[in-house]
């Protein structure tokens, strides 16, 4: 996420010791593989991982072939709801709290333009469910019944 590294000086391990997105909203990090039993992480670290865990499974060609005819995983579509679920929970704490550093920096509209794309394309190919939207639900309701405006 471009976007979220204008924020590196915003989002530490000192301001951002859990990823969160509000009070109500505290997200643990676990890959399954070195990671087993999810660990209460810093917001840059949950990114960090997130970010390297992405990029494995993109370079991984058994989770994403690109052979011509080679079928995918039987468990394709959890992986890519995993990791749209995953990367929500980035926006969520962007939103949450960082926006007034996003608004500083003149990259709201980015933001916003960015965060709309990812809702539709996710509220489309039903990648989401509906509890894990819950900390930007208002936001998200504005988008979809705005369906682009």
């Amino acid at each position: 996420m471009l976007l979220y590294s204008t924020l590196v000086e915003f989002c530490t391990n000192e301001t951002c010791p859990v990823m969160s997105a509000g009070p109500k909203y505290e997200y643990r990090w676990a890959d399954g593989v070195k990671f087993k039993k999810p660990i209460e992480v810093s917001a840059p670290a949950y990114t960090a991982l997130l970010m390297e865990w992405i990029e494995e499974l993109l370079d991984n060609e058994r989770v994403f072939p690109v052979t011509p005819n080679e079928p995918f995983p039987p468990d394709f579509v959890d992986t890519v709801k995993k990791i749209f679920r995953r990367l929500f929970r980035v926006y969520a704490h962007i939103y949450h709290s960082h926006f007034n550093q996003i608004c500083d920096l003149g990259e709201e509209a980015h933001l916003n333009s960015l965060f709309k794309h990812f809702i539709f394309f996710s509220n489309h190919f039903n990648l989401i469910v509906p509890q894990e939207i819950a900390p930007l639900q208002e936001l998200v309701d504005r988008i979809l019944k705005g369906k682009g405006k």
